[in-house]
């Protein structure tokens, strides 16, 4: 490998190598420069677990570490709460005084999103219970000035902090309202179904399936004493056809009168009666034992005469036989126990007719004994819910569920965060010698033609005998010089003259900056 025949090549290319180093250094020096100052500052928040078991009373906002971290951050985040935020700390207030034009609100979002950073490590699939490891929230901002990195991210954990509270109470709050209206409805319905079944009773009161064996045993009763009645009808009739025969078949039915319904003096007197024709038959009229008979007769006679008119006078005054009065009582017997009967028939069917429409009865009570007590189990579930659903509300509004909680606030940071001014000229001048020689490569790759004696012998197969360079004059040198470092000085130049430009006529170059390195972030 001939280095002295590189080096020659690459001291000829020099200018260029120089040239490239030269704007990359001092584009890398300028960006350095007037990259605008940011600070971070950075706050620590610890999301920690129930203070309570949950054997003992758990709450009723079982969102995830995760979750509630999004869901709040997507909360601060809004446009609106950014945009006060932004007025009321003045975060742009530099701005007016570099006397660059306001920020239009949705350019103050996208920038404040932009600056605002929170991660959040531990449990990434959010915390669950069991979990040993804990949840860090870390909260930065980046600001032009230390005091106000400090004020905006403290700012926003106070955001933070409020939108959590303001989240498990809310959400415990809605839980703890909602079984409240659910026992108000449950409780309502459960009025109208129990009034529904008690109007139900009311109207089949006599039809109910509880008193079922009742009206049945009932029932049996009274086709006993039914049958019962109607024995003793039927013996009351037989007794009055039998006498009715016995008056139609007798010659004197005013003393024809039936042996078991006589009394002491009518059998008193037939005895008499029949003693006086016994005698008769034997002695004469004018016999003192037949003419003491007849007068034991006579008084007899007007004893019963008396009986008979004291109790022998109808309704239209006339005087009544004792056979009309028998006749006369067996009939209000036998009409009373047809009244019997009739009551007792009208009730068998009332019985009957309750009995056959008892079990569609039980089958509509049922059902309405059934939706009763599917509400009854739902407000008894909703009056369990909602006394966990006011415990779950007296623990977080005692903040003894899960919460967020500082750690470590921002404070003002003594060092700016960017940009590394040092590591960013480097990188400019060493981008340059990686470009300058590069170019430089590139640059004698492209040029053909015969430089070295060795190139005679490998492009047109001869050997040379000598070789003899190319001298320039003093002259040439010189003016070669001039041409070259002249060069680069006018576009040292150039470059520096359009950078003035774009700094005072179009934007300051930091802006431009910041504006650049925030798109590629």
């Amino acid at each position: 490998m001939d280095l002295r025949f590189y080096l020659s090549l690459f001291l000829r290319r020099l200018h260029w190598f120089v040239l490239i180093v030269a704007i990359c250094s001092a584009a890398g020096i300028m960006i350095a420069r007037v990259m605008p100052t940011v600070y971070r500052a950075e706050a620590r928040l610890l999301v920690e677990s129930e203070q309570i078991p949950d054997a003992l009373a758990a709450s009723t906002v079982q969102t995830q570490a995760t979750e509630q971290l999004q869901i709040i951050q997507q909360r601060i985040l809004t446009r609106d709460i950014l945009v006060e935020m932004s007025n009321r700390l003045n975060i742009y207030a530099d701005r007016k005084a570099k006397g660059q034009p306001p920020l239009e609100s949705e350019d103050i979002v996208a920038d404040l999103r932009n600056r605002l950073i929170i991660r959040t490590s531990g449990n990434s699939a959010g915390a669950r219970r069991g979990d040993t490891q804990a949840t860090i929230v870390t909260v930065s901002f980046e600001a032009p000035t230390s005091q106000m990195a400090a004020s905006v991210t403290n700012e926003i954990v106070t955001l933070i902090l409020r939108e959590d509270v303001s989240m498990r109470t809310g959400v415990a709050r809605q839980t703890l309202e909602f079984f409240e209206q659910e026992v108000q409805r449950l409780d309502s319905e459960l009025a109208q179904r129990g009034a529904a079944i008690l109007a139900f009773k009311e109207q089949n009161l006599t039809a109910l399936p509880d008193s079922l064996e009742f009206r049945r045993s009932k029932q049996s009763a009274m086709q006993e004493r039914l049958v019962q009645i109607e024995r003793v009808e039927a013996e009351l009739l037989d007794r009055r056809e039998r006498m009715v025969r016995l008056h139609d078949a007798s010659a004197d039915a005013n003393d024809v009168v039936p042996v078991r319904d006589r009394t002491p003096e009518q059998a008193q007197l037939q005895s008499l009666r029949d003693e006086r024709s016994r005698a008769l038959a034997v002695l004469s009229p004018e016999n003192p034992k037949i003419k003491l008979l007849d007068a034991q007769i006579i008084a007899i006679e007007n004893i019963v005469a008396t009986q008979i008119a004291g109790s022998s006078v109808g309704d239209d005054g006339q005087r009544l036989s004792a056979y009309d009065i028998q006749l006369a009582d067996l009939d209000g017997q036998i009409a009373y126990l047809g009244e019997q009967k009739a009551l007792v028939q009208t009730q068998i069917d009332e019985l009957t007719t309750s009995i056959e429409a008892t079990p569609s009865n039980e089958i509509a009570l049922d059902v309405l004994q059934r939706d009763y007590d599917a509400v009854q189990a739902q407000y008894n579930q909703s009056v369990s819910a909602r006394a966990k659903a006011a415990t779950g509300d007296t623990i977080e509004a005692l903040s003894k569920g899960q919460r967020i909680s500082i750690i470590e606030q921002a404070i003002a940071p003594r060092d700016p965060a960017l940009p590394n001014r040092p590591v960013i000229a480097a990188s400019g001048v060493g981008g340059g010698l990686a470009l300058g020689l590069g170019f430089v490569v590139l640059l004698e790759l492209l040029t053909a033609g015969i430089r070295r004696p060795i190139d005679l012998t490998k492009g047109l197969g001869i050997t040379p005998f000598a070789t003899l360079p190319y001298l320039r004059s003093r002259r040439e040198i010189v003016k070669r010089r001039v041409l070259v470092w002249g060069g680069l000085v006018l576009v040292l130049a150039a470059i520096a003259g359009l950078l003035w430009l774009i700094h005072t006529q179009y934007v300051p170059l930091d802006l431009l900056v910041e504006q650049t390195i925030r798109r590629f972030r």
